[in-house]
């Protein structure tokens, strides 16, 4: 066995005088009998700060500058704290100010970190990601082969954004598939439109965010007249999409759930600070015009999307059907530093108008209805009276409907998408419903 004496560097040693100098001074200056040590620096663990400091400077296999160590050290106090705190670099600080905006470079993912490796929280519609069969709840443990544990969250995402036409290899590790799977997907300029909308149906309306931005609440509003226009003002209900939305701004939920809602709160966040404390309430205009609404949500769905969901079932305003939400029921706020750096640190939750936190729990819908494919059966050939020849006429002046009658066109989505299928019907029997209580 082999020991060796290491000895303090002049750096560290400089380093190691100022912690224990200035950890004593407080502590002298603060102790008092019979009181909590709360506020005090902790002498003992900042001295071993000092020394790893100082065992990595003499020991480590390659020479570290101190600015790097110092640096992993501020990322490494965050990255301990929860897995959506962060150290910005003014490269990351700069990319967050961009995705808020919806263009950016990369995949098209939203992630985050759980057990060591990257979790896909959901892909964005439209982007390589989605269109490569990335699904939420992947695990990627490889990028271009190099495993990912170790690595932290910026760094990972880093990898993955690249300049457009770039190939990367994801292996992921999918819930059901017996062994990991490569997935190559080509990095592209992501453009993100935040809310979609159509027909699916007459008198029913389907609008889609994909991702609440700066003006998804505006958007939302628009969507809502268009469709009440292109049906003579008037909507029999409405299907809100949040599947697979993995938030984005707070302000954009609470317009959303603004534009369904004539008063009450609609979300409110409590922590440690006075100004993490936020109450945000509905005001009295209602550009749904209390149309029913259904809210579809599923395991990508999180955040902001929470929010949304969360406030319409507490004022029962919506039923929100699908598969439990993600359950990311925090706050993380932007505290600029110098040189272009930022903390993005958890500063609070969020609180369901009801108070239910949404943190590790997420919403639980109202009606599960899990993904399913839906096969469309063949019905053969079919006879209908009005088929048969020499057949009676109605009677009451209506045209024969014979099985030979053109099929109804039906969306493209709705016919292989499960819980959007359920969504209508229940829209449908709910306008029944209505209509026979007046």
């Amino acid at each position: 066995m082999i020991s060796k004496r290491l000895k303090f560097s002049p750096s560290v040693r400089h380093l190691a005088f100022a912690v224990t100098a200035l950890v004593s001074s407080l502590a002298f200056a603060e102790a008092e009998p019979n009181q909590p040590l709360k506020g005090r620096l902790p002498l003992q663990e900042l001295r071993t700060f000092a020394e790893v400091f100082d065992r990595i400077k003499v020991a480590y296999v390659e020479n570290v500058d101190d600015k790097t160590l110092l640096e992993n050290a501020i990322k490494g106090m965050l990255t301990g704290l929860d897995p959506h705190s962060a150290y910005l670099d003014p490269k990351d600080f700069e990319d967050l100010q961009i995705n808020t905006t919806g263009e950016f470079g990369g995949l098209g993912i939203e992630v985050g970190m759980e057990n060591g490796f990257v979790k896909v929280i959901a892909p964005i519609d439209d982007t390589p990601a989605q269109r490569a069969g990335v699904e939420a709840g992947d695990l990627i443990i490889k990028l271009d082969q190099k495993p990912v544990k170790g690595m932290g969250l910026n760094e990972a995402v880093e990898m993955m954004r690249g300049k457009p036409g770039e190939p990367i290899t994801l292996t992921i590790v999918r819930e059901g598939s017996s062994k990991p799977f490569d997935i190559v997907i080509k990095r592209d300029i992501i453009k993100v439109q935040s809310v979609k909308s159509k027909a699916l149906d007459e008198g029913y309306g389907y609008i889609r965010i994909t991702q609440f931005q700066i003006d998804s609440g505006d958007e939302v509003v628009s969507a809502i007249k268009k469709l009440a226009k292109a049906n003579k003002g008037k909507l029999n209900g409405l299907i809100l999409d949040l599947r697979n939305n993995p938030g984005g701004v707070l302000q954009a939920a609470v317009d959303v759930s603004d534009a369904f809602l004539k008063k009450g709160v609609i979300v409110y966040t409590k922590g440690r600070i006075p100004n993490s404390e936020l109450r945000f309430k509905a005001d009295e205009k209602d550009p749904s015009n209390g149309v029913p609404v259904v809210v579809l949500i599923n395991s990508g769905s999180a955040s902001a999307s929470e929010i949304v969901a969360g406030a319409l079932q507490d004022h029962k305003r919506a039923i929100i059907m699908g598969t439990d939400s993600f359950g990311k029921g925090s706050v993380q706020t932007v505290l600029p530093l110098n040189n272009q750096r930022a903390l993005k640190l958890t500063t609070a939750l969020y609180y369901t108008p009801n108070g239910r936190s949404i943190q590790a729990q997420g919403i639980e819908p109202d009606i599960t209805v899990d993904r399913a494919k839906v096969t469309k059966l063949d019905q053969g050939v079919t006879y209908k009276e009005a088929d048969l020849q020499g057949h009676l006429n109605n009677g009451n002046d209506l045209k024969d409907k014979p099985n030979a009658l053109k099929a109804k066109k039906v969306d493209k989505q709705l016919e292989s998408d499960n819980q959007l299928q359920q969504a209508l019907s229940l829209l449908k029997g709910l306008s029944i419903a209505n209509k026979a209580v007046k």
